[in-house]
């Protein structure tokens, strides 16, 4: 157990995943998620909360945990997915993928936040559970920093609104940026500052 974890009592399993999601504020781009099944004969030192973790950490951490993990794998759900679903529904569906493309099956699974999405094995929500499972914790790096990197190639596209920055996240020069160029196609229409820029309301 990482020192930098809060207590947190492990249900009886054998195979625990962990998942989470990163994007489901930000008006631009995929909602990413991640489930991860770490090996207890191979620790990983340093696991917390990935927004509590400089970015080099974070990026350090997110091959130290695709090495090590028994199985990880990624999920997502695109804007368009999320524009005909909302966003709480596209994550549940992006946590679905991540733990459907794990290599291992596990028994359990734990989940951040407070909702689980419907699984074929048992699983359990936990409110801060990327600062109180190692499991989660895993999954908040590899999808944060797989999103990340998603925004910074969208930058490069897109320079103007400065999405390497503010990662997407509804900001004063994101809004800016919106009235000035419009959106893109990559932006999510039901979101109400885009469906306002678009004239959608």
């Amino acid at each position: 157990m990482s020192k930098e974890l809060e207590p947190f009592e492990y249900p009886q399993a054998n195979c625990i995943a962990g998942v989470d999601e990163v994007g489901r504020g930000p008006l631009v781009g995929a909602v990413v998620t991640a489930a991860v099944i770490l090996d207890p004969n191979n620790p990983i030192e340093g696991l917390t909360d990935s927004k509590k973790l400089t970015e080099k950490k974070r990026n350090l951490l997110f091959d130290e945990i695709k090495e090590k993990a028994l199985a990880w794998s990624l999920g997502r759900c695109e804007p368009e997915e999320i524009d005909q679903l909302n966003i709480l529904q596209a994550t549940m569906v992006a946590m679905q993928r991540a733990v459907a493309g794990l290599s291992v099956t596990p028994d359990f699974v734990l989940v951040d936040g407070n909702k689980t999405p419907e699984l074929p094995m048992a699983a359990q929500s936990v409110v801060k559970g990327d600062l109180r499972v190692a499991e989660i914790s895993a999954a908040s790096i590899l999808a944060k920093v797989t999103r990340d990197r998603e925004m910074e190639v969208l930058d490069a596209q897109f320079p103007q609104y400065g999405f390497a920055k503010h990662k997407g996240y509804p900001t004063k020069a994101h809004f800016e940026a919106l009235a000035e160029h419009g959106a893109i196609e990559q932006h999510r229409k039901s979101f109400k500052p885009v469906k306002r820029i678009l004239g959608l309301e």
